[in-house]
């Protein structure tokens, strides 16, 4: 024992110093959201494994739930699509139509899927993450989608392991459209409810009702147009009156997200090439300009 207290006494400064180094990580990854999602996230490889463990066990529970809801939206969905083969067959008297029509539009992407591993709700800046990474196909700034709509961005991807900025982020910026016309504007979340976010910058002079389907607008290097983002719920003037604000319900469902889909659409990946080396060419003529102002 007293050679302990010995011990104790002679290395208690290492002992401080190696506790203070412990708080100040703690700290800093408990308080910080981007040092959070990067040693919580795809950047830890064992953090990763542990969170796909928990969410298999979570999985695993709420199976009969997920079960049932996949029976009910398979009966609407078989509803829905025996009513659209009767009407298009009624219109084009071709029995392929529909079927043909889909595989035209699923050509054009490669659909990387993907197990959500990790997700959160209650922050201003929420992040995702998914057990799919580098080795998979997944680089950043890849647009990410479930069988309901639109989930987010990939925002850095690991080996094994990608973090997404959900719609639910306070930085998530998507280019959005209402579907069927011209008009689009800017999709943000202002924190509160997970299905509710706001559709900023429509003209006043857009013409829409209650009800109509938000998309994507295929104007940004992230998602290819049409992918469904929700339903206008409301509509605000924007706070300088030039423009309207549009409350849209979601039809993602975050709080029960399960199984996601990262888009590698090969047009969406040469417009953002194209993006990209125009800003490389970009950049020496204003470095030129600025070193000749000074």
């Amino acid at each position: 024992m007293h050679n302990l207290t010995e011990f104790l006494a002679k290395y208690k400064h290492w002992f401080l110093f190696v506790a203070l180094e412990v708080l100040s990580m703690v700290l800093l990854f408990r308080f910080n959201d981007y040092q959070g999602s990067v040693w919580f996230t795809s950047a830890n490889y064992f953090a990763g494994l542990a969170y796909e463990a928990s969410s298999k066990v979570t999985s695993y529970l709420t199976m009969g739930e997920a079960n049932e809801q996949l029976t009910r939206r398979n009966l609407e969905l078989e509803q829905q699509v025996k009513e659209l083969s009767s009407q298009l067959y009624d219109r084009t008297k071709d029995s392929t139509f529909l079927h043909r029509g889909q595989y035209r539009f699923l050509s054009k992407f490669r659909l990387i899927q993907a197990k959500v591993v990790a997700n959160s709700l209650d922050r201003p800046d929420n992040f995702i993450t998914i057990n799919k990474g580098t080795w998979d196909g997944v680089r950043k700034d890849m647009g990410v989608a479930c069988g309901n709509g639109v989930v987010g961005i990939v925002y850095m991807a690991g080996i094994h392991y990608a973090v997404i900025i959900p719609v639910l982020n306070s930085k998530s910026n998507i280019s959005c459209s209402v579907q069927g016309r011209d008009y689009f504007g800017y999709l943000h979340w202002n924190g509160g409810a997970s299905d509710v976010a706001y559709l900023d910058d429509v003209p006043r002079h857009a013409k829409f009702k209650l009800g109509d389907r938000v998309v994507t607008s295929g104007y940004s290097s992230v998602f290819p147009a049409g992918v469904l983002v929700g339903r206008i719920r409301h509509v605000y003037n924007s706070e300088d009156g030039l423009s309207y604000r549009l409350q849209i319900q979601l039809s993602t469902d975050f709080g029960n997200l399960r199984d996601v889909c990262v888009i590698d659409d090969a047009s969406v990946r040469e417009q953002r090439q194209v993006i990209r080396a125009a800003q490389d060419s970009i950049r020496p003529l204003e470095e030129q300009n600025a070193s000749q102002g000074q």
